[in-house]
């Protein structure tokens, strides 16, 4: 895949999914806007690529004022892949609403609010590519993935929701749903699973490249699976 000449946003680009889809997309000679709701890059970032930190997503000034500040400095945004989002566990009984207000804002909000605030200049592009991340969790919910499901489910609908919305005006709009990503702190978390059966950041990246490329433009509306052998 070639994406030579692109501009591709990425947000929750210090992430482990993050970090290998900045190194994917890279790889394939996007230029990208990192955007990051930490001050400063925990890890070395691709040559080239602009780091945007201290950004609230779930504020929709912020998310305007920094996709206009990519396109300033990078000249046009073809794609916003939407990584940024979180994970938290908890049972209904004796827990409290602020897990699932939460989960909301961090996984569902930055999405919407992202989609919204790049949109006017994906049109602008004349060939736009949204990826959202979603989750296999979202399909069915275990006991206390409660909040973490309804939100990854938000997703899902979004993402189906915009890609009719905009099927007409030459963005596409996607998402894949992982299952377990094979990370360190997954890896703390479960220590007696067995790793060869999840998704390595890196193979989840590879399917971004290929929503994002032009291979894909008959590609919209789609929840890809992405779970490995879980």
């Amino acid at each position: 895949m070639n994406l030579s000449g692109k501009v591709l946003a990425i947000t929750g680009s210090d992430g482990a999914l993050g970090q290998a889809a900045a190194a994917t997309l890279s790889g394939y000679g996007a230029t990208l806007a990192l955007l990051e709701h930490g001050h400063t890059p925990t890890t070395a970032q691709p040559a080239g690529a602009r780091h945007y930190g201290g950004i609230d997503l779930t504020q929709e000034d912020a998310a305007r004022s920094v996709m206009e500040r990519v396109v300033k400095e990078a000249g046009r945004l073809d794609g916003l892949i939407n990584i940024a989002g979180g994970f938290k566990w908890g049972k209904l009984a004796g827990g409290t609403l602020d897990i699932w207000d939460s989960m909301y804002r961090i996984n569902l909000r930055t999405a919407v609010v992202s989609c919204q605030a790049a949109l006017p200049f994906l049109l602008q592009s004349g060939g736009g590519r949204i990826v959202n991340v979603g989750a296999m969790g979202a399909v069915k919910a275990a006991a206390g993935m409660g909040a973490y499901a309804a939100s990854k489910a938000g997703v899902a609908r979004l993402t189906e929701a915009l890609a009719d919305e905009l099927k007409d005006r030459g963005i596409t709009v996607n998402a894949i749903l992982p299952s377990t990503l094979d990370t360190p702190k997954n890896r703390a978390d479960m220590p007696q699973a067995d790793f060869t059966r999840w998704v390595a950041p890196a193979e989840a990246a590879e399917v971004i490249a290929f929503l994002v490329s032009d291979a894909a433009r008959a590609v919209t509306g789609a929840l890809i699976p992405v779970a490995g052998r879980v």
